[in-house]
């Protein structure tokens, strides 16, 4: 299908959604000129990959992005911590990387500026990327409370990124 766009203009376009929600620069270290774009039937942006991987989702409610686990590598590596992370105990990280949500009184370190609803990446205490979600709670709330989810994960690493180590 033909929406009249350029690969150049969609690209243009994903980057600077992604400058505006993770900080200027964050386009660049997250969508190389190789990128791929799914169009949704009205010629909207819906997913960028590159390869077969999903770097990244538009959502349809409010235009902003939300990472896949190679996309959330790809913004770590530009991020430099802590932003958008938030640190979770050693002990539970194989079950955070299989995919299942970071709970509040396993946070031990969160940016202050995450807000709920922002997207985030999971890491270890030594900045070891884990998944990647969405912020159920502020920076400051996840480590104030010591209930409930702090971050819903979309997509963990799965425990093969402990044998990285």
């Amino acid at each position: 299908m033909s929406t009249g766009y350029s690969k150049d203009s969609l690209l243009r376009r994903v980057r600077t959604i992604a400058d505006f929600q993770f900080g200027a620069g964050s386009g660049e270290a997250l969508f190389p000129d190789e990128c791929t774009f799914q169009l949704s039937s009205t010629g909207r942006i819906r997913q960028v990959r590159l390869g077969k991987e999903r770097l990244a989702t538009v959502r349809a409610q409010d235009g902003r992005l939300t990472l896949g686990i190679t996309g959330a590598a790809r913004l770590s590596t530009r991020l430099a911590p802590p932003a958008y992370r938030v640190a979770v105990q050693e002990d539970v990280a194989p079950f955070i990387a299989d995919g299942k949500n970071a709970m509040a009184k396993h946070v031990i370190a969160a940016d202050a500026g995450i807000r709920a609803g922002d997207e985030v990446l999971v890491v270890t205490g030594d900045d070891l990327l884990l998944a990647t979600g969405a912020a159920l709670l502020s920076g400051p709330e996840m480590l104030a409370f010591n209930y409930g989810v702090a971050v819903k994960v979309r997509q963990g690493r799965g425990t093969e990124c402990f044998q990285e180590r």
